[in-house]
């Protein structure tokens, strides 16, 4: 059962293709893992510097932003990802390694904080072929969680997140990935669960269309014939989630580009200790956090370090005056003490849960993304896509879907999952 969540209610995240927290920097399209759903083909190709400052010039053209995800691929394998990451902080913005983690080394870390690197995500979950992890689940993943969590902890002053897909048999443990985040909440700021998606050519419904050109979807990396659900919907997970954390409250979105009430991004900010969840911020709260930011330093916020996240009772404290999901939290933190007082020593943290649901498809043909999508990267001097940059690649244009129907009708359209 998808949980029912007014859109109304939250805050409409004002990120838009211009002004943006982030921007996805691709520097190689090879990774030493090969995870199941991925977006990009894995082959061993490197960006010269030069093309990477090209994309960097590109992105201060076209996008204020505080924040360059370095992707790919996974950034590590790029032979100059030292000197990526010292440009990127020479000119004044903060770079984020995305990588799986399998080639970091302490000594690598060391040298990656030294060149100014502001933080890691890290995407790990069980389907990624890791040699060592072979059969493990997702609460078994989490001791690997803890591994690089602990790593970046010990250097220092580095902002952590983790990604994880998630797929229709392992949703189920999408709580048991909260609780550890919970357990981790002193190292870890940000825990991201992505849908999966793939294009699905096992049911025959569209024909695929790149400008007059009608071409081969299963030439892509991200197109599969075996028939695998792709209905899960962000609801889905926060119902999940609220099977063992009730109280669980989204404060912010990102829309769909056809349906507002689409969430594409939805995230949530939770405020307590490794014993205790107090509460969640509110809409306001956000509104406050992004606006302020922006008008500080006239760009929209993202990535937190740890010594900001572990002021919880102060947002508490700040946030109570404007806003009533804080004020909860406050009021809980207050009665807790009574029970526990030592939770008044205790450092209280801020923790955001994101859930971003990629693509959908619907029966007419239209699709879906993400309204103010972050992650654009670089394409021949324009921002596009990254989640679908193969297409570009392969055939000069996005992919168009065109029902196979003759009585598709050109309408709102209605996901067939949603019923």
């Amino acid at each position: 059962m998808t949980a029912h969540i007014d859109h109304r209610q939250l805050y409409r995240l004002p990120w838009n293709l211009a002004d943006n927290p982030i921007v996805w920097l691709e520097p190689t399209d090879h990774c030493n893992l090969h995870c199941d759903g991925c977006y990009r083909k894995n082959k061993p190709a490197h960006k010269s510097m030069e093309e990477v400052e090209s994309d960097l010039d590109v992105f201060e053209r076209f996008r204020k932003f505080d924040s360059v995800s370095i992707a790919g691929g996974d950034p590590l394998t790029h032979p100059r990802v030292l000197e990526i990451v010292r440009r990127i902080r020479e000119r004044g913005a903060k770079p984020i390694l995305n990588t799986n983690g399998h080639a970091l080394t302490p000594e690598m870390l060391r040298d990656l904080k030294k060149a100014g690197v502001y933080g890691f995500t890290f995407h790990v979950d069980s389907k990624q072929g890791r040699p060592d992890w072979k059969g493990a689940d997702e609460i078994k993943m989490n001791d690997l969680r803890s591994t690089y969590a602990e790593m970046v902890a010990s250097v220092g002053g580095l902002s952590c997140s983790f990604n994880s897909t998630v797929y229709p048999d392992t949703i189920h443990q999408v709580p048991d990935i909260v609780d550890w985040a919970q357990r981790e909440i002193d190292k870890v700021q940000t825990v991201v669960f992505i849908i999966f998606r793939h294009a699905d050519l096992s049911s025959g419904s569209f024909d695929y269309w790149a400008g007059d050109r009608k071409i081969k979807m299963e030439r892509l990396v991200y197109a599969e014939k075996e028939k695998r659900r792709i209905d899960i919907m962000a609801g889905d997970v926060v119902e999940m989630i609220r099977t063992r954390h009730p109280d669980f409250q989204p404060c912010a979105y990102l829309n769909g580009t056809e349906k507002p009430e689409n969430f594409k991004w939805l995230l949530s900010m939770r405020l307590g200790n490794k014993h205790r969840i107090y509460g969640y911020s509110g809409a306001k709260w956000m509104e406050a956090v992004q606006s302020g930011y922006h008008l500080l330093h006239d760009r929209y916020f993202a990535y937190s370090k740890p010594k900001t996240t572990a002021q919880g009772k102060g947002a508490m404290l700040l946030g109570s005056v404007f806003d009533r999901p804080m004020r909860r939290s406050a009021l809980r933190f207050g009665r807790t003490l009574l029970r526990h007082p030592t939770d008044l020593l205790r450092k209280s943290y801020a923790q955001s849960i994101l859930i971003i649901q990629p693509i959908d498809i619907f029966e007419n043909g239209v699709q879906s993304m993400c309204d103010g999508c972050p992650d654009m990267t670089v394409h021949e001097g324009r921002l596009v896509w990254s989640c679908r940059l193969e297409e570009l690649r392969m055939f000069g244009e996005f992919v168009r879907t065109v029902p196979r129907r003759e009585d598709a009708q050109v309408q709102l359209p209605v996901i067939q999952a949603a019923d």
